[in-house]
């Protein structure tokens, strides 16, 4: 059965690891007065391929409160290590917590992990095939390719050229039928 772990602190994210879980949430390192870099740890996650669930995205304009702010700095210096050390990162968003992250916030993510380093086209697949495949949905969703379920968003612009584009929906088919 897969299991997902929520872990911020070290110590939750090693505990994930010795249990040989399939995702760990957030993954942000976090200690009592800022962020520890852990290689080591960082490395066991790459050896045991789980997957981390980066929470990225927020609203323009959302100031975190001030302890927050003051490991952003952290947080961003460990997802690129994590992306250095070939950890696979999705883009995931905590949609729905509050203002700053309402439901549709996830095309945020996707414009902070491009902010972090990752190239366009890993955060459009951190946001689409790689996700579909950590949420075991990815023999039939997270690309376009024969036999798959035709879940598409049209937007106006090429987000490989500017990953902004995901914010301008022009539309959505869900199964190959338009939404409305």
């Amino acid at each position: 059965m897969p299991v997902a772990v929520h872990a911020h602190g070290v110590r939750g994210i090693e505990y994930a690891v010795a249990a040989g879980v399939d995702t760990i949430e957030h993954c942000s390192f976090m200690t009592a007065d800022g962020v520890d870099s852990r290689p080591d740890v960082i490395d066991a996650i790459v050896r045991a391929r789980i997957v981390v669930s980066a929470t990225v995205g927020f609203v323009p304009g959302f100031a975190p409160p001030p302890r927050m702010a003051a490991r952003v700095g952290g947080f961003v210096a460990n997802l690129r290590r994590m992306r250095d050390a070939g950890v696979t990162v999705v883009c995931g968003s905590d949609a729905g917590i509050g203002p700053p992250k309402p439901h549709d916030v996830l095309p945020y993510g996707a414009s902070m992990l491009v902010e972090c380093g990752f190239p366009s086209v890993a955060a459009l697949r951190a946001v689409t095939s790689l996700a579909a495949a950590a949420c075991r949905v990815g023999e039939r969703k997270g690309r376009l390719a024969p036999g798959f379920d035709a879940d598409v968003l049209a937007v106006d612009g090429d987000p490989l050229a500017d990953v902004t584009a995901l914010r301008a929906v022009t539309a959505v088919f869900r199964a190959g039928h338009r939404v409305r």
